[in-house]
């Protein structure tokens, strides 16, 4: 299912900016330019996730998270500051907010952290304790993978990266945006540690079976189906 992404920001060219780029990874995007046009919308709309500029004219984002949140409203919200210091972002977060990026930021990065808030609240909200694509099953409690019932043995990155595209089948995820789930920001953008776990990954996922799973899209990354 597509998700609802709420945009608070009154700069028109930051939203724009997210809008295109959030619509074209498979969002539905709705943009509000004052807090309390993006009060009114989170209330009422009932987003999936919501990016709030901290700077906004009349009604701040920090009164518009905490209005957002007295109102019962528990989805994620991801601040958005040109304050960049410890103490702004400190309070951001004691106020409510699940993550925190600094203007001028990297829309890679973004995403990155859109998708890790996204991936924890379906997580919290999963009635079932399996993640299940085809025949591969992903148990959440015991983090046991299996295929067809063969159990398959992985170590923790690896765990970690197929948890990451099961979570979303279909969906192609560059070399980047992996590292940035499932190993950090901070490592190595340029390091081939990707090739080499998701050749281990499939090597074990395969054997034994016919139907690939495990898809690579030359120049674009891997996903899990075509």
């Amino acid at each position: 299912m597509r998700k609802k992404v709420l945009i608070i920001e009154d700069d028109s060219r930051v939203s724009q900016f997210l809008k295109r780029g959030l619509s074209a990874e498979g969002y539905i995007v709705s943009v509000s330019e004052t807090g309390e046009a993006g009060l009114q919308s989170a209330l009422e709309d009932n987003p999936d996730l919501i990016i709030l500029d901290r700077m906004l004219p009349l009604m701040n984002g920090i009164d518009v998270l905490q209005e957002i949140r007295a109102n019962g409203l528990n989805k994620p919200v991801l601040m958005l500051s040109a304050m960049g210091q410890v103490e702004d972002r400190i309070l951001g977060l004691k106020m409510g907010a699940d993550d925190y990026i600094s203007k001028p930021f990297d829309f890679e990065e973004l995403l990155a952290r859109l998708e890790a808030l996204a991936r924890r609240t379906q997580d919290l909200a999963k009635e079932t304790k399996n993640l299940v694509v085809e025949d591969l099953t992903l148990n959440l409690e015991s983090f046991q993978l299996s295929r067809k019932e063969a159990k398959i043995g992985l170590t923790a990155k690896e765990l970690a990266l197929i948890e990451l595209l099961m979570s979303y089948p279909n969906k192609v995820f560059s070399r980047e945006r992996i590292i940035s789930n499932v190993w950090g920001s901070s490592y190595d953008p340029l390091t081939n540690v990707v090739d080499v776990y998701i050749k281990r990954l499939r090597n074990k996922i395969n054997e034994g079976h016919e139907k690939q799973l495990i898809i690579t899209h030359r120049g674009l990354g891997y996903s899990l189906l075509p």
